[in-house]
Formats: structure tokens, sequence, C-alpha cells
């Protein structure tokens, strides 16, 4: 994927549908730990379903990954996430700008 068409899809995940602010926080969290959906739900003081939701959009576009099976699951940030991070932090700044 180039960074055109990467950056298409973080505007996408982020800004082009409900829920985008949140997803920002959660991959957040995941690019400092990885976290189970519990703890991710713990820190952001959202429900288990509504983060559950959020990571399977987050996985869904490959944006994250996860190891483990049923409670055990962790996820972190993809190979493909860390490798376009910084586009990740540019589309990150201009969605902050415009709010």
């Amino acid at each position: 994927m180039h960074d055109q068409e990467i950056i298409r899809l973080l505007w996408f995940v982020f800004a082009g549908t409900r829920g985008g602010e949140n997803r920002i926080k959660i991959l957040d969290l995941l690019i400092k730990n990885p976290l189970n959906i519990n703890q991710i739900s713990e820190y952001l003081e959202l429900d288990y379903k509504t983060i559950k939701h959020h990571i399977q959009i987050l996985e869904k576009n490959n944006l994250i990954t996860k190891i483990g099976d049923k409670y055990g699951i962790l996820y972190f940030v993809s190979n493909y996430m860390e490798k376009y991070i910084e586009s990740y932090y540019e589309v990150k700044r201009k969605l902050s700008h415009n709010i």
C-alpha cells in the first residue's frame, strides 16, 4: 500500500465513520502497551461491547493484531500500522485541528 492509500484508510477509519475518536484512543493505548478488551474498557471507561466493536474495525483494517485466545487475547499494533505510524500521527494531528 502506498502512503496515499494508507492516509485514505486512516481518514476513513478515524474520521469517516462514527466512533473514530474512540478508535484513536484505543490505538493510542495499544501503541504504548498490548492490552486485552477488558483493560481497554477500564482505561477508557467504555462498555466492553463498544470496545469489542471498535477492536473488530481496527483489526479488519489491519491496524491491530491479536495473540492468544478467548479471555487471554492481547491486542497489539500491527506491523503494517507500525510501518505507517507517521501517517497515523499526521492524520491524528489534522483531525485534532478540525475539532
